[in-house]
């Protein structure tokens, strides 16, 4: 006889737990079937771990190269696999506290361990290894997988996924990096600071293309600047590995090149993880990448199958994909039917420079044929980067017209994650440039740089004293 349950989630991470746990506060018995380790690609090979290694090489960097004078302070030796094993306990205890802790603390929910496969859908039947489990309802949760792209030779090497790069137990000599957006430049910036000789190559004409074309320039001239690096507009013809090293036959602005190393990690993207769930079987539609069809209520084109996270297809971010589970969830479960509203979700690139964004680029503005008026403020005006000694990045601002409403935030900036969260309040509450420099903003946080961002669209910021607004 089957198990029977009130909702059943299929993925056992954040947007899986997020789902779980709307249920379980209804009063509602769950299920969660994850074939994999619990917590889902954030904590165990994603933002935690990268995270943490991206912040172990900025401070390597900081003593290799200090700011202030009279310092004294040098990068000793590095030892990689005290590094490696401090990143791995911070995992340990994260998927402890956050997840294993977390699970323990609602009885409602049951974690079932084993692969889920889709059997049925009125009611919903899932197999988990020989058992069968019933329920009202379904929410898909099973995430993303990195994504290679079909270049010649390329599946016949041994190449790197970021999850291996982040557990890698030795430094590469040369490592290559195809993919010039946050993955593939947080990491490849990481390994730089970590005295690896480092390659990135891009396909599109700029650096994390998605962003604003000035925090793009802006963020290569960084780089650049630190000895990475990081080619743009290359197309790779071919991909080879012998005795050791791994070799790149591209071209670069029409050119013949080759790039050799002995790692190469492959950051071209992710892609919905949904093959081999039963979903299309049982009529699931989904798009041509994968990705799992909703409505704006997570809803799929099945009644009782409701979908959340990296595999609807949606922004990737682990803040997205729990809210998403929430929400389908609700859904599922008729506990409301909240829309889902995308318009203002932030992204950042933990490069450093960090770069963050939120809303609509220049180019988007153009393109959806809104007047707009657009400022950039180089951070060397904001005090606090002068007092840190770091006046990397810039400021820019999409301003709509006449209104005054601003519709894009971009930074460029070394704490850019930080700052963002102004940007989010002002794009999604619809406030003007009146509304933001009205506020006030502590002097010497890199925050202010939104202020004065603000500004000059109608002063000249240059012949303002400090804290003048």
């Amino acid at each position: 006889m089957p198990k029977n349950f009130d909702l059943i989630v299929l993925g056992g991470g954040s947007a899986g737990f997020a789902a779980a746990i709307r249920a379980a506060e209804a009063g509602r018995r769950t299920a969660l079937v994850e074939a994999g380790t619990m917590g889902g690609t954030c904590v165990n090979v994603g933002c935690v771990p990268s995270k943490t290694l991206i912040a172990a090489a900025r401070v390597r960097d900081g003593a290799a190269r200090p700011a202030f004078a009279g310092l004294g302070v040098e990068a000793g030796p590095l030892a990689w696999e005290d590094v490696l094993s401090q990143k791995t306990a911070l995992v340990d205890d994260m998927r402890q506290a956050k997840y294993a802790d977390v699970l323990a603390a609602y009885p409602q929910i049951e974690w079932m361990a084993g692969h889920g496969i889709v059997t049925g859908v009125d009611p919903v039947s899932v197999t988990v290894g020989g058992a069968r489990i019933t329920a009202p309802a379904l929410v898909v949760a099973t995430g993303s997988r990195p994504w290679a792209p079909p270049v010649p030779g390329l599946a016949d090497t041994p190449y790197w996924t970021s999850a291996d790069a982040l557990a890698a137990e030795r430094l590469p000599r040369h490592l290559i990096v195809l993919g010039g957006s946050a993955v593939g430049l947080e990491i490849g910036q990481m390994y730089h600071r970590m005295n690896v000789q480092v390659t990135v190559l891009e396909a599109m004409d700029r650096l994390v293309p998605a962003e604003d074309a000035d925090v793009s320039a802006g963020l290569a001239e960084a780089l650049s600047a630190e000895g990475l690096a990081a080619l743009s507009g290359v197309q790779v013809d071919h991909v080879s590995f012998r005795s050791g090293q791994f070799t790149v036959a591209a071209r670069v602005e029409g050119r013949s090149r080759t790039f050799s190393g002995d790692r190469l990690l492959v950051a071209t993207g992710r892609r919905p993880h949904t093959a081999g769930f039963g979903l299309e079987q049982v009529g699931v539609a989904l798009d041509a990448r994968g990705a799992i069809q909703v409505d704006e209520h997570l809803a799929t084109s099945v009644p009782s199958i409701y979908a959340a996270g990296d595999v609807t297809g949606h922004a990737m971010f682990v803040y997205v994909a729990a809210a998403e589970g929430t929400l389908a969830a609700a859904s599922a479960l008729h506990l409301g039917m909240a829309a889902e509203d995308l318009t203002a979700v932030p992204r950042v690139t933990f490069t450093d420079p960090q770069v963050a964004s939120v809303g609509m680029t220049e180019a988007d503005a153009e393109a959806r044929g809104i007047a707009c008026d657009c400022r950039v403020l180089p951070m060397s005006y904001v005090p606090r980067a002068q007092a840190s000694r770091d006046t990397r990045g810039l400021v820019k601002l999409v301003v709509e017209q006449p209104t005054e409403r601003i519709v894009g935030v971009h930074v460029l900036a070394p704490e850019a994650g930080e700052m963002i969260a102004a940007g989010v309040m002002a794009v999604r509450y619809g406030m003007t440039l009146t509304d933001l420099t009205s506020l006030y903003f502590p002097y010497l946080t890199a925050g202010e740089g939104l202020k004065l961002a603000a500004l000059t669209f109608h002063k000249d910021v240059g012949k303002l004293s400090c804290c003048a607004g």
